[in-house]
Protein backbone atom coordinates (compact mmCIF):
# COMPACT_ATOMS: atom_id res chain seq x y z
CA UNK A 1 0.00 0.00 0.00
CA UNK A 2 1.11 2.90 -0.93
CA UNK A 3 2.35 5.19 2.22
CA UNK A 4 0.41 8.47 2.45
CA UNK A 5 2.53 11.67 3.73
CA UNK A 6 1.89 14.60 5.45
CA UNK A 7 1.94 16.41 1.73
CA UNK A 8 -0.69 13.67 0.62
CA UNK A 9 -2.77 14.64 3.11
CA UNK A 10 -2.24 18.58 3.35
CA UNK A 11 -5.36 20.41 1.84
CA UNK A 12 -2.83 22.56 0.73
CA UNK A 13 -0.95 22.61 -2.47
CA UNK A 14 2.66 24.69 -1.82
CA UNK A 15 4.82 25.89 -4.05
CA UNK A 16 8.43 27.59 -3.83
CA UNK A 17 9.09 31.28 -4.71
CA UNK A 18 10.27 30.54 -8.34
CA UNK A 19 7.31 27.81 -8.75
CA UNK A 20 4.73 30.28 -7.45
CA UNK A 21 6.26 33.53 -10.07
CA UNK A 22 5.78 30.91 -13.37
CA UNK A 23 1.78 30.96 -12.42
CA UNK A 24 2.09 34.77 -13.16
CA UNK A 25 2.43 33.38 -17.10
CA UNK A 26 1.58 36.91 -19.11
CA UNK A 27 0.06 39.33 -16.42
CA UNK A 28 1.23 42.62 -17.18
CA UNK A 29 2.74 44.74 -14.61
CA UNK A 30 0.35 47.46 -13.79
CA UNK A 31 2.04 49.36 -11.05
CA UNK A 32 4.96 51.62 -11.81
CA UNK A 33 8.66 51.76 -8.80
CA UNK A 34 6.82 54.61 -7.52
CA UNK A 35 3.85 53.58 -6.44
CA UNK A 36 5.30 50.42 -5.11
CA UNK A 37 7.47 52.46 -2.67
CA UNK A 38 4.24 54.65 -1.39
CA UNK A 39 2.04 51.39 -0.97
CA UNK A 40 4.33 49.63 1.20
CA UNK A 41 4.41 50.53 5.07
CA UNK A 42 7.10 52.19 6.96
CA UNK A 43 9.23 48.60 7.88
CA UNK A 44 8.27 46.85 5.15
CA UNK A 45 10.49 45.62 2.16
CA UNK A 46 8.37 45.50 -0.43
CA UNK A 47 9.60 45.62 -4.16
CA UNK A 48 8.59 45.72 -7.40
CA UNK A 49 9.83 42.50 -8.10
CA UNK A 50 7.90 41.11 -4.81
CA UNK A 51 5.07 42.58 -6.65
CA UNK A 52 5.69 41.01 -9.71
CA UNK A 53 6.75 37.20 -8.97
CA UNK A 54 3.99 36.83 -5.65
CA UNK A 55 1.60 39.24 -6.17
CA UNK A 56 0.61 39.91 -9.72
CA UNK A 57 0.31 36.03 -10.09
CA UNK A 58 -2.12 36.59 -7.17
CA UNK A 59 -3.95 39.06 -8.94
CA UNK A 60 -4.13 36.43 -11.70
CA UNK A 61 -5.43 33.57 -9.56
CA UNK A 62 -8.34 36.12 -7.98
CA UNK A 63 -9.09 37.23 -12.15
CA UNK A 64 -10.20 33.59 -12.35
CA UNK A 65 -11.98 33.02 -8.94
CA UNK A 66 -14.22 35.90 -9.27
CA UNK A 67 -15.16 35.58 -12.82
CA UNK A 68 -16.35 31.47 -11.76
CA UNK A 69 -17.59 33.02 -8.88
CA UNK A 70 -19.83 36.03 -11.10
CA UNK A 71 -20.49 32.65 -13.33
CA UNK A 72 -22.25 30.86 -10.44
CA UNK A 73 -24.15 33.65 -9.12
CA UNK A 74 -25.84 34.36 -12.59
CA UNK A 75 -26.60 30.78 -12.62
CA UNK A 76 -28.22 30.38 -9.21
CA UNK A 77 -29.98 33.46 -10.38
CA UNK A 78 -31.70 31.68 -13.68
CA UNK A 79 -32.11 28.20 -10.93
CA UNK A 80 -33.78 30.99 -8.55
CA UNK A 81 -35.57 33.07 -11.18
CA UNK A 82 -34.30 35.87 -9.30
CA UNK A 83 -33.09 39.01 -10.53
CA UNK A 84 -30.88 40.18 -7.21
CA UNK A 85 -27.94 42.46 -7.10
CA UNK A 86 -24.23 41.30 -7.70
CA UNK A 87 -22.89 40.64 -3.93
CA UNK A 88 -19.20 42.02 -3.61
CA UNK A 89 -16.85 39.64 -3.57
CA UNK A 90 -14.64 39.71 -0.32
CA UNK A 91 -10.94 39.06 0.47
CA UNK A 92 -10.01 38.67 4.36
CA UNK A 93 -6.25 39.35 4.21
CA UNK A 94 -5.11 37.95 8.13
CA UNK A 95 -1.74 37.75 10.33
CA UNK A 96 0.15 38.84 12.79
CA UNK A 97 0.87 42.01 14.02
CA UNK A 98 4.24 43.55 12.08
CA UNK A 99 3.55 41.11 9.67
CA UNK A 100 3.08 43.10 6.51
CA UNK A 101 -0.69 42.97 6.42
CA UNK A 102 -1.18 46.65 5.49
CA UNK A 103 0.98 46.28 2.88
CA UNK A 104 -0.40 43.48 1.35
CA UNK A 105 -3.89 44.54 1.32
CA UNK A 106 -3.16 47.94 -0.52
CA UNK A 107 -1.29 46.36 -3.49
CA UNK A 108 -3.80 43.96 -3.70
CA UNK A 109 -5.92 46.53 -3.78
CA UNK A 110 -3.72 48.44 -6.44
CA UNK A 111 -3.33 45.64 -8.42
CA UNK A 112 -7.45 44.37 -8.42
CA UNK A 113 -8.62 47.77 -9.10
CA UNK A 114 -6.37 47.92 -12.86
CA UNK A 115 -7.69 44.54 -14.30
CA UNK A 116 -8.95 44.87 -17.37
CA UNK A 117 -13.08 45.32 -16.15
CA UNK A 118 -12.10 48.33 -14.23
CA UNK A 119 -13.66 47.27 -10.90
CA UNK A 120 -14.18 48.85 -7.77
CA UNK A 121 -11.98 47.88 -5.03
CA UNK A 122 -12.77 49.19 -1.20
CA UNK A 123 -10.55 48.92 1.39
CA UNK A 124 -10.94 48.82 5.01
CA UNK A 125 -9.62 47.29 8.56
CA UNK A 126 -11.12 45.99 11.21
CA UNK A 127 -8.90 48.69 13.49
CA UNK A 128 -12.11 50.79 13.03
CA UNK A 129 -14.37 48.26 14.63
CA UNK A 130 -11.95 48.08 18.35
CA UNK A 131 -14.02 49.20 21.32
CA UNK A 132 -13.02 52.76 21.96
CA UNK A 133 -10.05 52.93 24.63
CA UNK A 134 -12.82 54.26 27.51
CA UNK A 135 -14.25 51.40 27.06
CA UNK A 136 -11.36 49.22 26.48
CA UNK A 137 -9.89 50.45 30.08
CA UNK A 138 -13.64 50.09 31.61
CA UNK A 139 -13.52 46.88 30.93
CA UNK A 140 -10.32 45.98 32.49
CA UNK A 141 -9.15 45.16 28.10
CA UNK A 142 -6.12 47.71 27.65
CA UNK A 143 -3.98 44.84 27.64
CA UNK A 144 -6.12 42.61 25.40
CA UNK A 145 -6.29 45.11 22.74
CA UNK A 146 -6.30 43.49 19.62
CA UNK A 147 -7.64 40.07 21.14
CA UNK A 148 -10.60 38.98 19.82
CA UNK A 149 -12.86 40.43 23.02
CA UNK A 150 -11.18 44.09 22.23
CA UNK A 151 -13.79 43.94 18.94
CA UNK A 152 -17.62 45.26 18.96
CA UNK A 153 -17.94 42.12 16.69
CA UNK A 154 -21.84 42.78 16.27
CA UNK A 155 -21.38 45.92 14.16
CA UNK A 156 -18.45 44.17 12.38
CA UNK A 157 -20.81 41.24 11.17
CA UNK A 158 -23.56 43.90 10.69
CA UNK A 159 -21.33 46.35 8.31
CA UNK A 160 -20.25 42.95 6.46
CA UNK A 161 -23.66 41.48 6.45
CA UNK A 162 -25.16 45.05 4.74
CA UNK A 163 -22.31 45.30 2.16
CA UNK A 164 -22.99 41.66 1.29
CA UNK A 165 -26.45 42.17 0.80
CA UNK A 166 -25.62 45.29 -1.62
CA UNK A 167 -27.02 47.67 0.64
CA UNK A 168 -25.46 51.29 -0.07
CA UNK A 169 -23.92 53.36 1.52
CA UNK A 170 -22.48 51.19 4.37
CA UNK A 171 -20.39 52.66 7.36
CA UNK A 172 -17.39 52.17 8.98
CA UNK A 173 -15.56 53.71 11.37
CA UNK A 174 -12.16 54.98 11.44
CA UNK A 175 -8.89 54.40 13.80
CA UNK A 176 -6.32 56.84 14.17
CA UNK A 177 -2.76 55.09 14.81
CA UNK A 178 -1.51 58.41 15.48
CA UNK A 179 -4.21 58.85 18.90
CA UNK A 180 -4.24 54.40 19.37
CA UNK A 181 -8.26 54.89 19.77
CA UNK A 182 -11.74 55.13 17.57
CA UNK A 183 -11.94 58.58 16.00
CA UNK A 184 -15.19 60.02 17.28
CA UNK A 185 -17.82 60.64 14.20
CA UNK A 186 -15.86 60.23 11.25
CA UNK A 187 -16.61 57.05 8.79
CA UNK A 188 -15.30 55.62 5.64
CA UNK A 189 -18.24 54.86 3.75
CA UNK A 190 -18.28 51.60 1.18
CA UNK A 191 -20.88 52.38 -1.75
CA UNK A 192 -21.34 48.61 -3.03
CA UNK A 193 -18.20 47.99 -4.28
CA UNK A 194 -17.22 45.29 -6.56
CA UNK A 195 -14.50 43.85 -4.14
CA UNK A 196 -14.03 44.73 -0.71
CA UNK A 197 -10.71 43.97 0.96
CA UNK A 198 -11.17 42.90 4.72
CA UNK A 199 -7.85 43.24 7.02
CA UNK A 200 -7.46 42.63 10.37
CA UNK A 201 -5.20 40.26 13.32
CA UNK A 202 -8.21 38.44 13.83
CA UNK A 203 -10.57 37.95 11.00
CA UNK A 204 -10.38 34.11 10.27
CA UNK A 205 -11.46 33.85 14.02
CA UNK A 206 -14.51 31.60 14.99
CA UNK A 207 -14.56 31.41 18.11
CA UNK A 208 -17.02 28.86 20.15
CA UNK A 209 -19.57 26.83 18.25
CA UNK A 210 -22.82 26.14 20.06
CA UNK A 211 -23.55 23.03 21.60
CA UNK A 212 -27.43 23.15 20.01
CA UNK A 213 -26.02 24.13 16.40
CA UNK A 214 -27.63 27.26 16.75
CA UNK A 215 -26.14 29.37 13.77
CA UNK A 216 -23.57 31.95 14.52
CA UNK A 217 -22.30 34.14 11.72
CA UNK A 218 -18.17 34.67 12.16
CA UNK A 219 -16.41 37.35 9.89
CA UNK A 220 -14.81 34.98 7.56
CA UNK A 221 -18.72 33.70 6.39
CA UNK A 222 -18.37 36.77 4.83
CA UNK A 223 -15.20 35.77 2.72
CA UNK A 224 -14.95 34.56 -0.74
CA UNK A 225 -11.73 34.50 -0.72
CA UNK A 226 -9.05 34.84 2.61
CA UNK A 227 -5.36 35.70 2.58
CA UNK A 228 -2.77 35.10 5.66
CA UNK A 229 0.15 35.99 6.24
CA UNK A 230 2.68 34.00 8.17
CA UNK A 231 6.44 34.53 9.75
CA UNK A 232 8.42 32.78 12.35
CA UNK A 233 8.24 34.08 16.36
CA UNK A 234 11.47 35.25 16.04
CA UNK A 235 11.07 37.21 12.68
CA UNK A 236 8.14 38.38 13.80
CA UNK A 237 9.06 40.03 17.43
CA UNK A 238 12.47 41.68 15.25
CA UNK A 239 10.36 43.51 12.60
CA UNK A 240 7.93 44.89 15.75
CA UNK A 241 11.31 46.13 17.68
CA UNK A 242 12.29 47.67 14.41
CA UNK A 243 8.72 49.24 13.87
CA UNK A 244 8.91 50.52 17.43
CA UNK A 245 12.62 52.08 17.26
CA UNK A 246 10.96 53.64 13.64
CA UNK A 247 8.30 55.01 15.06
CA UNK A 248 10.04 56.35 18.10
CA UNK A 249 12.00 59.24 16.11
CA UNK A 250 9.05 59.73 13.91
CA UNK A 251 5.13 59.40 14.79
CA UNK A 252 5.99 59.08 18.89
CA UNK A 253 7.05 62.59 18.65
CA UNK A 254 3.90 63.83 17.58
CA UNK A 255 2.75 65.53 20.90
CA UNK A 256 -1.02 63.78 20.34
CA UNK A 257 0.63 60.21 19.73
CA UNK A 258 -0.98 57.82 22.30
CA UNK A 259 2.70 57.01 22.33
CA UNK A 260 4.64 59.98 22.63
CA UNK A 261 5.94 59.20 26.08
CA UNK A 262 8.65 56.63 24.54
CA UNK A 263 9.81 59.09 22.03
CA UNK A 264 12.56 59.74 24.15
CA UNK A 265 13.56 56.49 25.20
CA UNK A 266 17.34 55.48 24.74
CA UNK A 267 17.79 52.85 22.00
CA UNK A 268 18.57 49.84 24.66
CA UNK A 269 15.25 51.13 26.71
CA UNK A 270 13.21 51.40 23.37
CA UNK A 271 14.37 47.80 22.55
CA UNK A 272 13.33 46.91 25.77
CA UNK A 273 9.88 48.41 25.86
CA UNK A 274 9.20 47.21 22.79
CA UNK A 275 10.30 43.43 23.55
CA UNK A 276 7.84 43.50 26.59
CA UNK A 277 5.07 45.09 24.93
CA UNK A 278 5.77 41.91 22.02
CA UNK A 279 6.17 39.39 24.83
CA UNK A 280 2.94 40.23 26.99
CA UNK A 281 0.65 41.19 24.30
CA UNK A 282 1.56 40.40 20.68
CA UNK A 283 2.85 36.86 20.81
CA UNK A 284 -0.01 35.82 23.71
CA UNK A 285 -2.67 36.74 20.82
CA UNK A 286 -0.55 35.66 18.44
CA UNK A 287 -0.16 31.87 19.55
CA UNK A 288 -3.91 32.22 21.48
CA UNK A 289 -6.14 33.67 18.51
CA UNK A 290 -3.81 34.05 15.29
CA UNK A 291 -1.93 31.12 14.73
CA UNK A 292 -5.00 28.43 15.32
CA UNK A 293 -6.72 30.41 12.35
CA UNK A 294 -4.21 29.75 9.68
CA UNK A 295 -5.43 26.90 8.38
CA UNK A 296 -8.66 28.28 7.72
CA UNK A 297 -6.96 30.73 5.02
CA UNK A 298 -7.82 29.86 1.27
CA UNK A 299 -3.73 31.39 0.67
CA UNK A 300 -0.71 31.27 3.07
CA UNK A 301 2.04 33.33 2.54
CA UNK A 302 4.90 32.58 4.21
CA UNK A 303 7.62 35.08 4.72
CA UNK A 304 11.54 35.15 5.51
CA UNK A 305 13.49 37.72 7.46
CA UNK A 306 14.04 39.22 4.38
CA UNK A 307 10.58 40.37 4.23
CA UNK A 308 10.28 38.56 1.26
CA UNK A 309 7.73 35.94 0.48
CA UNK A 310 9.42 32.39 0.04
CA UNK A 311 6.87 29.92 -0.24
CA UNK A 312 2.72 29.92 -0.58
CA UNK A 313 0.45 27.30 -0.02
CA UNK A 314 -3.21 27.28 -1.85
CA UNK A 315 -6.00 25.18 -0.51
CA UNK A 316 -6.71 22.53 -2.97
CA UNK A 317 -10.87 22.74 -4.27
Amino acid sequence: MEQRTEENLSPYRTFSRAAWAALREDAPMTLTVDEVTRLRSLHDRLDITEVEDIYLTLSRLLYLYVAATQRLFRAQQRFLGTEDVKMPYIIGVAGSVAVGKSTTARVLQALLARWPNVPKVELITTDGFLFPNAVLEREGLMEKKGFPESYDLPALLLFLSDVKAGRRPVRAPIYSHLTYDVTPNQWVEVDRPDILIVEGLNVLQTGRLPKDGKAIPFVSDFFDFSVYLDADDDVLKAWYVDRFLTLRSTAFRDPKSYFHRYSNLSDQEAVDTASSIWERINLVNLHENIVPTRQRADLILKKGASHLVEDVSLRRL
